[in-house]
């Protein structure tokens, strides 16, 4: 079993999701992520796999899933800092209890992280995709 509560899923170079709007229209300067959050949102709902809207944090945007077992995850959409096309996909699990305890098992994203990984193999702008996460989850 995977012990930390954050995963890298994968990096990848793409031109599809570089921002639209001027800088000072950014979370922060040189952050991205909102165009490819809404694409995962969309991409991820058509196959059964439902987030929520994109939120956004200081490092990039997020979408949360919810498990039908009420465990809780959040996967981080964001550019590599100081690229404007390079992007990481980030899994982070949350405790349902006090003090970080009673944290689920990535193995219960499974269904996000399938459904991730079709979405992801279907886009035809990417390259230089690299999957970070372990085999045992995919």
């Amino acid at each position: 079993m995977i012990k930390e509560t954050a995963l890298d899923i994968a990096t990848f170079v793409s031109d599809q999701f570089v921002p639209f709007l001027p800088e000072e229209s950014q979370v922060n300067p040189e952050v991205y992520g909102a165009e490819l959050a809404w694409w995962l949102a969309s991409e991820l709902a058509r196959r059964d796999v439902f987030t929520s809207y994109p939120e956004y944090e200081d490092w990039g945007w997020y979408l949360t899933l919810v498990t039908d077992t009420g465990s809780e995850f959040m996967l981080g959409c964001g550019n590599v800092v100081g690229t404007r096309n390079r992007w990481v996909l980030v899994l982070r699990r949350f405790p349902k209890k006090l003090f970080g305890r009673g944290k689920p098992s990535f193995e219960e994203a499974a269904p996000l992280l399938s459904a991730l990984h079709e979405t992801v193999h279907s886009a035809g702008s990417l390259s230089d995709l690299v999957w970070h996460w372990p085999q045992s989850i995919r």
